[in-house]
């Protein structure tokens, strides 16, 4: 046999190897590509179900609200009917009502309240959800009067002025005492573009007025309270008023023409909202304020509302280190979260 008949010969018998071996491996392609096209409909079926519970459950709660909204609607909407007729022609002294004293009279109820547990420490059990303790144990009283009456100047000298010129510019975008109330879903569709807007403004006119530029001559006088209490939620400078107080709530309804109902439920919310953020208390079933808490502590982490723009911007990565962050929920039990979550021992020296 010669070398060449030698060659085919192994080259005959090398064949079946290969083919096998060919073999094997597309079979273990096939079963690779099997197994990820298992894997991807088993995930977009877990994410598709999921999806769907989400949305038959977010579906069925807000059929219920808006079974509940048209229910109660008729009586608002009777009751407004009724508000209209008693001041027909005077449509001016029913936004005086709705814009600023319903908001004025919501914002000072709920800072009252709070005045009286900083003032007297009683309840006792509430200063158990103090965040900063040791801090306010009484309130300076000195320090608490000039406060009221920076408040006060601010609400009356410069907000009362810029919600009368609001009323003309509401009235360009559409009536905002129309007959007709809002729905349910137009009312949440509004209220999410409020905030939204409100996050964007207050979140970089408030970081502007901590430039060093601005911040000693205007913003400085906010923060002269380290341990917030409620009522400073508008204790600033009538600059710092305008710019991150009035107009980041203002700018929403003006961009929807919105109705004179939603309007006052906004202010009256955004009121709470704010004075909730400042009160120093992180307590059950309310929103945490622990985010600006942490502002007010250290002055250089947390300027927004949401904390979205402040995740973007990395301006609440020192935040996200401490043991604020963690507690930075909605309490939904009675345990304090500094008795659940304490912060770590200090180190000895």
């Amino acid at each position: 046999m010669n070398k060449g008949e030698t060659l085919k010969s192994e080259s005959k018998e090398e064949n079946p190897n290969c083919k096998q071996q060919i073999s094997s491996l597309t079979c273990q392609d096939h079963l690779k590509e099997g197994h990820i096209w298992a894997s991807m409909r088993k995930t977009a079926f877990i994410l598709g179900s999921g999806l769907l519970l989400l949305v038959a459950f977010w579906n069925t709660v807000t059929w219920h609200l808006q079974r509940f909204w048209g229910t109660s609607g008729y009586f608002w909407q009777a009751q407004w009917e009724r508000l209209l007729s008693r001041f027909e022609g005077k449509e001016w002294t029913l936004y005086v009502i709705g814009v600023i004293e319903v908001p004025s009279l919501v914002f000072w109820s709920f800072s009252g309240l709070l005045l009286v547990v900083d003032t007297t420490g009683k309840p006792n059990f509430i200063s158990r959800y103090r965040i900063q303790v040791g801090k306010n144990e009484p309130v300076d009283t000195k320090k608490l009067r000039q406060c009221i009456r920076t408040v006060l100047f601010n609400q009356v000298v410069i907000s009362l002025p810029m919600l009368v010129f609001l009323y003309p510019i509401l009235k360009l975008r559409g009536d905002p005492c129309h007959r007709e109330l809002p729905t349910f879903h137009w009312f949440l569709l509004e209220l999410a573009i409020f905030t939204l807007i409100e996050e964007v403004l207050f979140y970089y006119s408030h970081r502007l007025l901590h430039h060093p530029t601005f911040y000693k001559k205007i913003h400085k006088k906010h923060h002269e309270w380290t341990a917030p209490i409620g009522v400073i939620s508008l204790y600033s400078h009538p600059i710092d008023h305008v710019t991150s107080n009035m107009l980041p709530v203002m700018v929403g309804p003006i961009v929807m023409g919105s109705h004179l109902s939603s309007i006052t439920m906004w202010f009256s919310l955004a009121l709470i909202i704010t004075t909730i953020s400042h009160c120093g208390y992180h307590l059950p079933f309310l929103p945490s304020p622990e985010f600006h808490d942490y502002h007010h502590l250290e002055f250089s982490q947390c300027y927004g509302v949401l904390g979205v723009l402040d995740h973007l911007h990395g301006t609440d990565t020192m935040f996200k280190q401490t043991k604020a962050y963690e507690r930075d929920i909605l309490l939904l039990g009675f345990t304090p979260l500094s008795e659940s979550i304490p912060d770590a021992p200090k180190k000895m020296e």
